[in-house]
């Protein structure tokens, strides 16, 4: 708690006082009314009046019967008043008595005393201890009682102790019992002082109850009383508790101490206090006195010790308690003696205390945990008395290294700030001058060097001259370790003792020179290079390489341009390449150092020297994006034709460099390897890469606009190398719109031809690049006639690649365009119906072509037989609805109508019958629509020509075959269900009806072999016996087997239509007048009598009665088709 906080406490504690003694007064002053109240109601004012009397008598000779005696003067008394108030003024007592002797009270007492005993009054002011005390004697028990109660309420933290011994000798258990409160809470702030006057036994007991460590605090409060009733009381058990720790961590013999009590020391000693012990930390009284500098306390203890020859106690290390709070750095004083501890003290008596360890025979070179002696803490602790002290010593060792294998020298030189006194002292009684640490090989000029204390190793080098050249375990000097930290005066001093400069260090291979240019100390590179043999260190390489020169270039080149400059005026070779084979220019140009590079060009180095890699100095400026490097080389005449170092200018966005190498005369074609091993120049490969800005550049730098790529050597190169394409045709090729338009402002020729004849137009069609169309047939030059070698021009090239926007513009440009044929006699729109492709067809019906133009071939086919044929009826009506002649015919009279119907289109023959088409109309064979249906076997056609209009199903062509006669030609495997067809739709057709060979239908169905047909034909009442003009009928036609004859004959359900003819039919014989005609009753077939004579019942006839018959008709009615 801070005194703030405690004055507040005090303050608060006052004010609790003062409302207590108010309070106090307010109840006595109350009882006394109260009982005079009562009183008065009681007795009816008797009482009140005698109490009243009673106070007017003090000091009254009024019926006074005794003298009270005080030293001052004699007052007159009452014995009935004095025997009223206490029994101590008893008859017996005051019966012989005229004069009463307070001689021995205070006349103030007195006084106050006698005023209460009449008038039961007393000034608050003047309870006192005294009054109590002179009450006490005349056992005034109410006074007594009043005079505690005040008490209490102003008894304070100064008085409580002379309070508590009051309370206790008078018997006034509630004020001891405050008292007792008061001691208990400020236990801690009581001192001996305080207690001095309570008798020794009181203490004692109190000490019982209030304190948990009696003795100690009989010890702390100097009461040698108290001590020896305790020690009496605590025979038994007593070398513990003469042992134990207080809250505090103390033993008794440690506070006797600390409070300069030598002979209760001794005493404490006597009976058994341990001077061994240790308190809560872990130390022992005598390190405990030591680390707190107090050398009466470490006096005393070593004198025991001595006189008890515990010698070792003496030597013990310190071994601290874990979690020690109150000690900084704990691990250092880990292990120390009692001599290191007092190197921490620099006073007279600390230091007494040191002589006296050392004449007791303490050893002088114990080391603690760090392996620190007495003298290296002398040395950091700067005690220069302790210091003298312990050199003074014989057996003291100058060389004990510590843990970490520094000597007292190497302590006395690291101090901070660096002092002379120890290290020329240690060195003057024979220290080793330059010790050296074992683990890294460091001497102790190595150390100090590395640790910037420049003026410790001025000093030590004078002193150790002749062993400078110790090398550490990375094979450093210590000029190394001067160079590393910068000093010149350290380089300089070192260089004076002769040292070499060419030494290098065995784990970097570095000489003194490469750690100073490294670290770009300037001046300490002029010192070596102003040493003896400074040439032997120019051209050194370290373990990577690396001269000097090369590191210094490797800096900033403000920061390193003077060392650089340095190095080269003292012979450095500028040109000396590394293990990677860069020279120093290489170097600085990767580092992209543009300010080194030029210095060093201004310098002589060598701008035409290649890498390992075969990379000039040009090329590694550029692709390191160093401008005014490339322009330095350039100025110098540096070879710009090795690699291509416009290219690598231009594909890494550098611009302004390609335009300083094209300013100095740089190939801006340069011509290189492309695809497939051909030869391409830099626009090509711009081009091919789609690197437009590098493309414009060249082409605005004057590359070769118009040269096609060509085969690389010995003609290698795949289709790239022949492919004559210009950089026009390849930027049409890739989109490179802008690129286009730069050729075309620089005069590119946009009429060349590739490999496949096609123009940059062509190719840009093809590409579906509409704005480089623009461009191109904005051009005034260019020719839109120019076919490629498939005959295509552009406009049909347009309509090939469905380019419609193209087409338009080619149009607008070359407006009879759409009307150009090609070498097959087709134009654009017969060739787009022939692809069925709507898009072309639809643009070349709205830019309103001619729909009637006919192909310029044999056939002269009009675009409406084309589409016909196509089988796309939305084409046909389109064609039509543009106005082409739907009657129109080719040059074999075919209509639509005949195309449509050769080609099976039905939707097609139902559009053009819509549209009013002619369907009767002939072609130059006398063919209908309908011949020309049942000829190819449409079914879907031939149903469409007869119900969709009224066709003649029975012309004849110029063979004389109606539409049945062909379809008995066809031999289609349809042809019996279009001949049902024709039957249903004209029920009366003339299925008998003979061309002009004289075939019927029946007669041409069954020599084609189509025997469904035949039934057909049978069924709807074809005549079996029709014979043409070669004589030929179903019977007698040859064929491999009758099977299909019997099968049709078998198949009659009614007598067959009768043929009629002038001879026989089976044998050929002419009728006459003696030659008969007779028919067989069941295949119609007119005969003669020897021909017919055989005669059978037809029962599937209803002929139940036999009837002539021919033979084969016999032969099948008795065994049937089999």
């Amino acid at each position: 708690m801070d005194s703030t906080e405690a004055q507040k406490w005090q303050q608060h504690l006052s004010l609790l006082r003062e409302q207590y003694v108010n309070l106090y007064n307010t109840n006595t002053e109350l009882q006394r009314e109260y009982a005079i109240v009562t009183a008065n109601k009681q007795d009816t004012g008797f009482i009140g009046r005698l109490l009243t009397t009673i106070g007017s008598l003090y000091s009254q000779q009024r019926y006074s019967d005794v003298i009270i005696k005080l030293k001052n003067q004699e007052i007159p008394a009452h014995k009935f008043i004095l025997s009223a108030r206490t029994d101590f003024f008893s008859e017996a007592t005051l019966s012989e008595v005229t004069i009463l002797d307070w001689t021995y009270l205070e006349p103030k007492i007195g006084l106050i005393l006698l005023k209460w005993i009449y008038t039961g009054k007393v000034p608050q002011e003047n309870l006192t201890l005294e009054l109590m005390k002179a009450a006490s004697n005349f056992q005034l028990t109410e006074l007594v009682e009043q005079c505690e109660k005040y008490l209490i309420g102003i008894v304070g933290f100064k008085d409580c102790v002379q309070l508590y011994a009051a309370a206790e000798e008078l018997g006034a258990q509630k004020l001891k019992e405050h008292c007792s409160s008061l001691i208990s809470a400020h236990w801690e702030d009581l001192t001996g002082e305080d207690f001095k006057e309570m008798p020794g036994s009181l203490l004692y007991k109190l000490l019982q109850t209030k304190s948990k460590y009696p003795l100690h605090a009989a010890v702390r409060l100097m009461r040698e009383d108290v001590v020896f009733l305790y020690l009496v009381e605590n025979n038994t058990g007593l070398t513990k508790a003469i042992n134990a720790l207080d809250h505090k961590g103390e033993m008794p013999l440690e506070v006797a101490l600390k409070t300069r009590q030598p002979s209760l020391a001794r005493t404490l000693v006597e009976h058994g206090a341990d001077l061994s012990a240790k308190d809560s930390r872990g130390l022992s009284l005598l390190q405990a006195a030591i680390f707190k500098g107090d050398s009466y306390s470490a006096e005393f203890v070593i004198e025991q010790l001595e006189n008890n020859g515990n010698m070792k106690e003496l030597c013990e290390p310190m071994k601290l308690t874990r979690n020690v709070k109150d000690i900084k750095n704990p691990e250092e004083l880990e292990g120390c003696t009692a001599l290191h501890l007092i190197t921490k003290h620099n006073s007279e008596n600390m230091l007494t205390v040191a002589s006296r360890l050392l004449h007791a025979g303490i050893d002088p070179n114990l080391q603690n945990h760090r392996g620190w002696t007495a003298l290296h803490n002398c040395i950091q602790e700067r005690n220069e008395p302790l210091f003298d002290v312990l050199l003074e010593c014989q057996s003291i060792d100058l060389d004990k290294s510590t843990n970490e294998n520094d000597t007292p020298l190497c302590i006395a030189m690291k101090t901070d700030p660096f002092s002379g006194f120890f290290a020329k002292k240690l060195l003057i009684k024979g220290a080793t001058p330059n010790p050296v640490y074992k683990n890294t090989g460091d001497t102790l000029l190595h150390v100090l060097i590395r640790e910037y204390k420049e003026e410790a190793a001025l000093f030590l080098i004078d002193y150790c001259k002749d062993n400078l050249m110790q090398k550490n375990n990375d094979g450093y000097l210590v000029l190394h370790e001067a160079c590393k930290v910068g000093s010149k005066n350290l380089t300089r001093a070192l260089l004076k003792t002769g040292f070499p400069v060419d030494e290098v260090a065995l784990s970097t291979g570095d000489a003194p020179i490469h750690i100073a240019v490294s670290n770009l100390y300037f001046d300490i590179v002029m010192e070596l290079l102003h040493a003896p043999n400074s040439n032997s260190q120019l051209n050194l390489k370290n373990n990577v390489n690396e001269t000097p020169l090369s590191l210094a270039i490797k800096a900033p080149f403000k920061k390193g341009k003077d060392i650089v400059l340095a190095l080269i005026k003292a012979g450095a070779n500028i040109n000396q390449c590394n293990n990677d084979g860069l020279t120093l220019l290489h170097q600085a140009i990767l580092k992209e150092d543009s300010a080194t590079a030029i210095f060093l060009l201004e310098n002589g180095a060598d701008m035409n020297t290649r890498t390992a890699d075969g990379e000039t100095p040009l090329q590694l400026s550029i692709h390191c994006r160093l401008g005014e490097v490339v322009e330095a080389l350039c100025k110098r005449g540096v070879d710009t034709s090795i690699g291509c170092p416009l290219w690598d200018a231009l594909d890494s966005d550098q611009e302004d460099v390609a335009s300083i190498l094209v300013k100095y005369g740089a190939d801006t074609d340069c011509w290189g390897p492309g695809p497939d091993d051909c030869q391409q120049t830099l626009l090509h490969r711009a081009i091919d890469h789609n690197k437009e800005d590098i493309a414009q550049f060249l082409i605005r730098s004057g590359c070769d606009l118009n040269i096609p790529r060509k085969p690389g050597p010995d003609g290698i190169g795949g289709d790239e190398a022949r492919d004559e394409c210009t950089p026009l045709h390849l930027c049409c090729q890739w989109g490179l719109e802008q690129v286009v338009q730069t050729l075309i402002e620089h005069g590119a020729d946009v009429n060349a031809r590739d490999v496949e004849g096609k123009t940059p137009v062509h190719v840009a069609i093809q590409n579906q690049h509409s704005q480089i169309i623009s461009l191109l047939l904005c051009h005034p030059n260019i020719d839109l006639n120019k076919r490629d070698k498939k005959g295509l021009t552009p406009f049909a090239t347009a309509l090939t690649f469905r380019n419609n926007k193209a087409a338009q513009a080619i149009l607008e440009r070359l407006p009879k365009a759409a009307e150009q044929y090609d070498n097959k006699g087709r134009n654009f729109l017969h060739t787009a119906i022939q692809k069925n492709d709507m898009e072309s067809i639809l643009f070349l019906l709205s830019i309103q072509v001619d729909v009637n133009s006919r192909v310029h071939d044999v056939t002269q086919t009009p675009p409406l037989h084309l589409a016909a044929v196509s089988g796309n009826e939305m084409l046909v009506r389109s064609l039509i609805l543009a106005g082409a002649r739907v009657n129109d015919t080719d040059a074999n009279r075919n209509t639509a109508l005949h195309a449509a119907a050769k080609a099976g289109h039905a939707a097609i023959v139902s559009a053009l019958l819509q549209n009013n088409i002619n369907f009767d109309a002939v072609n130059a064979d006398g063919d209908n629509a309908l011949h020309v249906a049942v000829r190819e076997g449409h079914v879907s056609v031939v149903r469409a020509l007869l119900t969709e209009c009224t066709l003649d199903a029975e012309a004849v062509n110029l063979k004389g075959r109606n539409p049945l006669h062909e379809l008995a030609r066809c031999g289609k495997d349809n042809a019996a269900t279009i001949c049902e067809l024709f039957l249903e739709c004209m029920s009366q057709y003339p299925v008998n009806n003979a061309d002009l060979d004289g075939n019927t239908p029946l007669l041409i169905a069954y020599m084609k072999g189509n025997g469904q047909l035949c039934r057909t034909l049978v069924k709807a009442g074809a005549c079996l016996g029709s014979m043409n003009k070669e004589g030929i009928t179903i019977f007698n036609y040859q064929v491999a087997t009758k099977q299909l004859l019997y099968r049709l004959l078998d198949s009659l359900t009614q007598e067959a239509p009768w043929a009629d003819k002038d001879l026989c039919l089976e044998c050929g014989t002419k009728f006459s007048l003696t030659m008969r005609k007779h028919h067989c009753r069941h295949c119609g077939r007119i005969l003669c009598n020897k021909c017919s004579d055989q005669d059978v019942p037809i029962v599937k006839f209803g002929l139940n009665k036999p009837v002539r018959v021919c033979a084969v008709c016999f032969d099948v009615l008795q065994l049937g088709a089999e």
